[in-house]
């Protein structure tokens, strides 16, 4: 297929703007947190609003397996312009954590089928892919509640993320965080799960920002609210 693309630019032609925005020091930091790319990402976002939506370019630069291109990608792609499959194909090619994040919070999540695809990657044997279903959980424990089984959600935390792997044990402890600040009637067994398991108790956290460990979690965000 053509390279061409309605706002006159190609494929080739994009990844050599986004090798111009490649900054060593970047990188280094960026690798500290498994994502190999030096691109600045508010950078990465103007070249994004300049290109606007573009469906076929971002199929094309997903297809470069570059994860500063498949970022650029996830930017310019219409999120309900792929089908179950396609999204399920992408999700399992995805290793970096940055473009995982990405694609389940900007494309799945805009999805019709990011029910279906929540239901099926909770289950999956693949700590990662399993991650990105806990991820869609935790979106409908906040918004959309109606039909989960919160308690057996809890459940399943209490019994499995202390020796979930990294990803999926964050993204279990964002979910039990999720369901302690959001539901009243559950949050004195999600802040005792917290305490139990101590998962991320000794999380380094910078001055000023929330530490990840669900009771201090769920405790202050629930006093943000009453104010």
């Amino acid at each position: 297929m053509a390279e061409t693309t309605l706002a006159g630019m190609t494929v080739t032609e994009v990844m050599a703007e986004l090798a111009a925005l490649e900054d060593p020091r970047i990188r280094e930091v960026n690798g500290k947190h498994g994502d190999d790319h030096g691109v600045n990402l508010s950078k990465l976002r103007e070249l994004g609003k300049r290109l606007k939506t573009q469906q076929e370019l971002a199929r094309q630069l997903w297809e470069t397996e570059d994860t500063a291109g498949r970022l650029l990608a996830l930017l310019i792609c219409r999120p309900k312009g792929f089908e179950r499959e396609q999204l399920d194909v992408m999700l399992r090619s995805v290793r970096t954590p940055k473009v995982h994040d990405w694609l389940v919070n900007y494309v799945v999540k805009k999805s019709a089928h990011s029910e279906e695809l929540r239901l099926a990657w909770s289950a999956d044997p693949d700590p990662v892919v399993a991650s990105a279903g806990w991820a869609l959980t935790t979106e409908r424990v906040a918004k959309t509640p109606g039909g989960l089984d919160l308690a057996g959600l809890l459940d399943v935390i209490e019994a499995e993320m202390k020796d979930a792997p990294d990803r999926l044990q964050w993204a279990m402890n964002h979910c039990l965080a999720q369901i302690g600040i959001e539901h009243a009637g559950h949050r004195a067994r999600a802040i005792g799960i917290g305490e139990c398991l101590e998962v991320l108790k000794d999380y380094p956290t910078p001055p000023n920002c929330t530490s990840p460990f669900a009771p201090i979690w769920i405790n202050e965000m629930v006093r943000r609210q009453a104010r």
